[in-house]
This record gives structure tokens, sequence and C-alpha cells, in this order.
């Protein structure tokens, strides 16, 4: 397995060569700064441009509707420091746990809480001027 563990310091190892280190960490309600620091320019480079063809894979991958759904909210070059973080934290568990990468789709966030999907679908039919009902599907 490459030498790769699950200890702290090899955590440590592979967070500072990354060094995409941009949370938003509020300790006491205090607003620390999110800016990313300087780390391998090349993992850096490879990280920023998987990140961008990930944000062109909109409707069909997680990472690509990750990064719609937090475009829309943070803008586009905050998303795509969060799908390169993302991507990060992916490789880790790859590497670590040994294992291959497994997509969770496009569709997981409306997987993830089906109620507030047609929450959310009803809020914008309304707005439309529609009204929406919605009726179960018939096991056949």
């Amino acid at each position: 397995m490459l030498g790769w563990s699950t200890d702290a310091e090899y955590r440590a190892r592979f967070n500072r060569e990354a060094d995409l280190a941009s949370t938003l960490w509020h300790p006491a309600g205090k607003r620390r700064s999110g800016k990313t620091r300087h780390g391998n320019r090349w993992l850096t480079s490879a990280l920023g441009t998987a990140a961008m063809a990930a944000a062109r894979t909109k409707d069909t991958t997680y990472l690509g509707a990750r990064y719609q759904r937090l475009a829309h909210r943070l803008g586009k070059k905050k998303a795509l420091v969060a799908v390169q973080h993302s991507i990060l934290i992916a490789v880790w568990h790859m590497l670590a746990n040994d294992v291959d990468y497994t997509d969770l789709g496009a569709d997981y966030f409306a997987r993830l809480d089906p109620d507030l999907a047609m929450r959310r679908i009803v809020r914008q039919a309304n707005a439309l001027g529609f009204t929406v009902r919605f009726d179960p599907i018939q096991a056949a």
C-alpha cells in the first residue's frame, strides 16, 4: 500500500503538501481567515484543473452538483476551492483505505433529503404561478 497510513503524522504531511486548508472555521462565533496557504504548486495546479473539469460535469457527477450548489451561494472561485478540497479529501480516503473512487451521483443531495427537494420544487413552481400535487408511483 504505497506507504500510506491513517496516522496523524501522514495526514499532517499530506495536508501540508496540499495546503488547501480553506475551511469555515468559526470557533466561538468568531470568523477566521478562509484564505488558502501556499502549498505544493504542482499539486494545487492539478487540483485546480481537476476541479474545473468536475465543475463542467453539471448534472452527471457528485462534484459537479456540489459545484453548482456552492457557486450559486459563494461565487465561482470559492466554489472551485471547495471542490478542490472535496477532491483532496476523496484522494486521502482512497489512498488511506486502499479503495477505488465511487461517485455518489448528481442526485446525491436530493436522495439525502427527499422532503427538502420536494419542498424546493413546490416553492419554485408556486413562484411561477403553478400548483403542484405529488402522487406516489404504484409498485408494479
